[in-house]
This record gives structure tokens, C-alpha cells and sequence, in this order.
């Protein structure tokens, strides 16, 4: 992990238009209830079997719900051998992202907001 990254700075980076791939380790649930435009959901617990996704990424943001989980997988994604990208975490995780959210969407699951699923403790 690098670091931790405040909502106004990944914001700035949205803005810019840099190549961020925002990674939303809550539930598909969750996800689907609200998340950072153009995040991917990738439940915590799938995290290290889906981790070469993202070797490739130049630069990864975890997000969780408060900004402690996030950290495990930002570390968990700096370790991965394939990764040499900067990975940094949330700080203030979604509850404290000041900015607009999308919601509503399908998720790799299947699952869309409204409907009951299984809720991670994430």
C-alpha cells in the first residue's frame, strides 16, 4: 500500500481524467445501493482470487465502508507479486465520499438495489 487518499483528491483525479480503477471491496448489496461512479465491485472475500485483475492497473483505489478495510486490500494488492502500480486506499471511505454516487446498477452477482442478498460485514 502507498497510502490513503482523501475523497477531494480522488475527485481531482476523477476530474482529470486519470486512469484510476477504483475498487469497491463492500457487497454487492452495498455496491448496488450507492458507489463511486466507474468503481468495480470486487467483494473483500473474492479479493485474492480475482488479485491479476489487476496487474496491469497503473494506479488502484480500494474503498470500504469506512476506510480500515480498505487498507487490508490495498496492502493485499501492493503485495501481489504481478502489481508494480501505486494502490492507495480511501481514507474516509464511502460514508465519507462528499460527492455524487451511483446507485441502482447491476452488479456481477446480479443483484440490483432493492433486491434482498446476502450482506457482507463490509
Amino acid at each position: 500500500m502507498d497510502g490513503e487518499i482523501s475523497a477531494a483528491e480522488l475527485q481531482a483525479l476523477l476530474d482529470d481524467g486519470e486512469d484510476v480503477r477504483i475498487v469497491d471491496i463492500r457487497s454487492p448489496p452495498a455496491f448496488a445501493r450507492g458507489h463511486i461512479p466507474g468503481s468495480e465491485n470486487v467483494p473483500f472475500q473474492q479479493l485474492t482470487t480475482r488479485i491479476e485483475e489487476f496487474a496491469d492497473a497503473d494506479r488502484v483505489v480500494t474503498v470500504c465502508p469506512h476506510g480500515q478495510a480498505s487498507q487490508q486490500a490495498a496492502r493485499l494488492i501492493g503485495s501481489f507479486e504481478g502489481f508494480s502500480g501505486r494502490v492507495d486506499s480511501l481514507a474516509p471511505g464511502i460514508e465519507g465520499w462528499e460527492y455524487e454516487l451511483a446507485s441502482g446498477e447491476e452488479t456481477e452477482s446480479g443483484i440490483t438495489a432493492g433486491e434482498d442478498g446476502p450482506d457482507a460485514p463490509f
